[in-house]
């Protein structure tokens, strides 16, 4: 049951420069079931507008006392009443909306949380060690280089899979961004209690914005960006892939590679975690295991552990698969037979949709094998832990590990960790028994943020 003081819709400002601005007409936030949960204000472009306008003219956030003013952010998320809600009925909501089971999301909040507090030393962490963060420097002598930004106003098209997406932006504010942040309807809760806390701690509502639109103003509020992060599938990832100014981030593809030198039976545990843990609705779940050898009988094991996972409403703390609306579940379940076709099941071949008979259903668990490393499949990331089991061989190479956002490889050949690691297109690597979701705070999620909105830049004679 939800709890009392959540019974009726919460009202979801925009926060803006000038604070809270509620819309006349909200839009409609409704929770797996169906059933309304939120009423959300979405602004329209001239607010946008207004609103970027100010962001501009206010300068970063001061950089004396900053930590001080993350940690009281962190303990402000994690522990205090923002927004009208207490943590329980804020993470309550996250679940029944964004469909994530209710421990994950309480894990996340505590994780959110120590990434809001480790902003700043997370944001240092990609610093050229040949630049200052300051001038001037009398230690530097004559010419120097100075860490600086790209540009003023960091913009975020944010999604809903996850609230763990909220981590990243704070580095942008660690650096003197002043950020706008587009929430998704699907999960607008965590993004408006983050940008609540922070406030609360300190920092001005001219720095730092939540700004709900619907798809056609988000587009607004990118233009009018210096820098954007954007989420989304491949058509959001084709539709920025050439604007330098916008940092795409979308599908993870993110794999697992067991050569024949290691035993994967001693590993199952991190591999069983790897698909399913967080509900296999990151982007560091692993979509792909790859095997050097006969791959049925990992694939047999995966599915005997996934098929044990129970389906359950999403509040329940036992749950631990995601759920969405039914009618969302079964064109899931669609697709997936459709891109399966021609594959073996070993788990979700007769369906994957867990019926709750309240609107909402569960998404349990599916492993395919395919024929070779270069099936197309390997390519399809789904919202729940669904997993593609292939062979592969020396002869295949690094092609099939391509384009991979995690890649944990189970492997004593350290020439092919080498090799691994030298491919641009791989993000991270990840060798021994180390779960994919693997993150924290400091250590590059997708190369360092920092990378994308600063640069080093000489100077010389200016005192």
């Amino acid at each position: 049951m939800a709890p009392a003081d959540v019974a009726e819709p919460v009202y979801l400002d925009a926060l803006g420069p000038r604070g809270p601005y509620r819309t006349r007409v909200p839009d409609t936030v409704t929770d797996v079931s169906g059933a309304e949960v939120a009423r959300l204000s979405l602004v329209p472009p001239v607010y946008v507008d207004r609103a970027l306008a100010a962001l501009r003219k206010a300068g970063p956030v001061p950089a004396d006392g900053l930590d001080a003013l993350l940690a009281a952010a962190a303990e402000e998320f994690a522990t205090g009443t923002v927004g009208g809600l207490g943590v329980r009925e804020y993470e309550y909501l996250v679940s029944r909306t964004s469909g994530t089971p209710l421990t994950v999301v309480r894990d996340a909040t505590r994780g959110t949380a120590r990434f809001v507090a480790r902003a700043r030393a997370s944001a240092e962490q990609g610093r050229p060690r040949g630049t200052v963060r300051e001038r001037p420097d009398p230690s530097l002598g004559a010419g120097h280089a100075v860490w600086a930004r790209r540009g003023e106003v960091f913009a975020v098209n944010a999604s809903g899979n996850h609230p763990g997406v909220h981590r990243l932006w704070l580095e942008a504010l660690a650096l003197g961004y002043r950020v706008a942040v587009r929430p998704s309807r699907r999960e607008p809760f965590t993004p408006h209690r983050l940008v609540g806390a922070l406030h609360r701690a300190g920092v001005g509502q001219d720095r730092l914005a939540l700004l709900p639109t619907d798809h056609r103003t988000a587009r607004t509020l990118i233009r009018g960006a210096d820098r954007a992060v954007v989420y989304g599938g491949d058509d959001v990832v084709a539709e920025y892939a050439h604007d330098a100014r916008v940092l795409p981030q979308g599908p993870g593809r993110t794999k697992i590679l067991v050569t024949a030198d290691t035993d994967w039976r001693e590993h199952l545990d991190t591999i069983v975690a790897s698909v399913a843990d967080e509900a296999g609705t990151a982007c560091v779940n692993a979509t792909a295991v790859l095997v050097e050898g006969d791959p049925a009988p990992l694939a047999e094991a995966l599915a005997a552990r996934l098929s044990r996972l129970p389906g359950l409403p999403p509040q329940d703390t036992r749950a631990v698969l995601p759920v969405c609306p039914l009618d969302r579940a079964l064109a899931v379940d669609s697709y997936l037979r459709s891109v399966a076709a021609g594959t073996r099941a070993w788990l979700g071949g007769d369906g994957v949709v867990d019926d709750l008979g309240d609107g909402s259903a569960v998404l349990r668990p599916a492993v395919h094998q395919v024929a070779d490393a270069g099936a197309p499949q390997l390519g399809t990331e789904l919202p729940f832990p669904c997993v593609w089991v292939a062979p592969w061989s020396r002869s295949d190479g690094i092609a099939p590990l391509r384009g991979t956002l995690v890649l944990s490889v189970l492997s004593r050949d350290r020439a092919l960790l080498d090799t691994l690691v030298a491919e641009p297109s791989i993000a991270n690597v990840y060798a021994g028994d180390h779960p994919t979701y693997w993150m924290a705070p400091g250590v590059p999620h997708d190369g360092y943020l920092s990378d994308f909105l600063m640069r080093g830049k000489a100077v010389v004679g200016i005192e």
